[in-house]
């Protein structure tokens, strides 16, 4: 069993406390997800038939009309391997481990952000996560399309998981969606906070969606999560303050963690990504606290989400001066 972010049976099962008092800051989901209108009853009671509003929902907010929807990103991440393929694959690393697993039977290479260009050149396909999970690095849309480029040209495919990019779309590629050699997947699970539709899009050309749509079969999208996502993706305004908002709460926590040692970090508005030999003292630590973070060994780091409210600001600000005052660190320096 690979590790996850929200596991809190688990943590519950090894350090104890009530649910209702642990701050899961392990997932990256935002703590301020879409408050979902009451669902018609007519969604509970027959089979999904309302797939073009959700699709037309979709293209006009991902900029593209080439898309399938999903039973969120991860059924694409497990059953691309199978139709795009490739004898030569990379994976921009470190990175979110279940493309390392979909992708095992092709024994992957690893890729890193200074040879992504070089990779591109000789892969037959690349999968990149952008911004990356966990470390929130981000891979401007010029060496995309280059990289792009330079896989197409040979019959190659770019891959890129785009779970964490509507907190800022400036790098995506969602909108090229349906030239050859471009595969891209969105989520409604992180920015929306509607990880429980399991809702997603893959953004590709025709024969990668015919491909997927006859392998995942119909009604791949319940009818309550259709309405979920449909409005949820057609609510502009909500969109624009959740956006101030997620930007506003990551600069906190900049700030919060910074106060405690940790040196400034860019990435992804959703959590932060903080390298440190002590990751896995520090998860213990927060744990014995009901406070659930990520603690990742190669190589060790953390990643801490944003908290839901100032209960929970306040108990991890806690948690940081205790931690410190204990030896453990925030940085890699000694």
């Amino acid at each position: 069993m690979l590790e996850h972010g929200g596991n809190l049976v688990q943590a519950m099962a090894q350090y104890g406390h009530r649910r209702a008092d642990w701050v899961d800051l392990s997932t990256g989901i935002s703590p301020h997800g879409y408050a979902v209108p009451p669902i018609p009853p007519a969604r509970w009671h027959r089979l999904p038939e309302d797939d073009d509003a959700l699709i037309k929902a979709a293209s006009a907010f991902y900029g593209s009309d080439a898309l399938l929807p999903v039973a969120g990103s991860q059924a694409a991440i497990q059953t691309l391997p199978a139709i795009v393929g490739g004898r030569d694959v990379g994976i921009l690393w470190p990175t979110y481990n279940e493309h390392e697993r979909a992708w095992q039977r092709h024994a992957p290479v690893k890729v890193s952000t200074t040879t992504l260009c070089s990779a591109s050149e000789r892969l037959d396909t690349l999968v990149v996560v952008n911004p990356n999970n966990p470390t929130g690095e981000r891979i401007s849309r010029d060496t995309l399309i280059h990289c792009h480029a330079r896989l197409a040209e040979r019959g190659g495919t770019l891959i890129i998981d785009e779970a964490f990019a509507d907190t800022d779309p400036g790098d995506s590629l969602a909108d090229l969606a349906g030239r050859p050699g471009l595969v891209v997947l969105r989520s409604l699970g992180k920015f929306f906070g509607l990880a429980g539709a399991r809702t997603g899009f893959v953004l590709g050309p025709d024969s990668v969606r015919a491909a997927l749509a006859e392998r995942l079969g119909p009604w791949c999208i319940s009818g309550p999560a259709q309405f979920a996502a449909t409005t949820a993706l057609l609510d502009i305004d909500w969109q624009d303050n959740a956006r101030q908002r997620l930007l506003d709460e990551s600069t906190r926590l900049d700030t919060l963690l910074m106060a405690h040692g940790a040196p400034a970090r860019a990435g992804c508005a959703l959590f932060r990504w903080i390298p440190t030999p002590d990751a896995r003292r520090w998860q213990e630590h927060f744990a014995r606290t009901a406070i659930w973070v990520r603690a990742f060994d190669m190589p060790t780091a953390l990643r801490i989400g944003l908290p839901a409210d100032n209960t929970g600001w306040a108990r991890l600000d806690a948690a940081l001066a205790a931690g410190t005052r204990d030896g453990l660190r925030l940085t890699n320096e000694n």
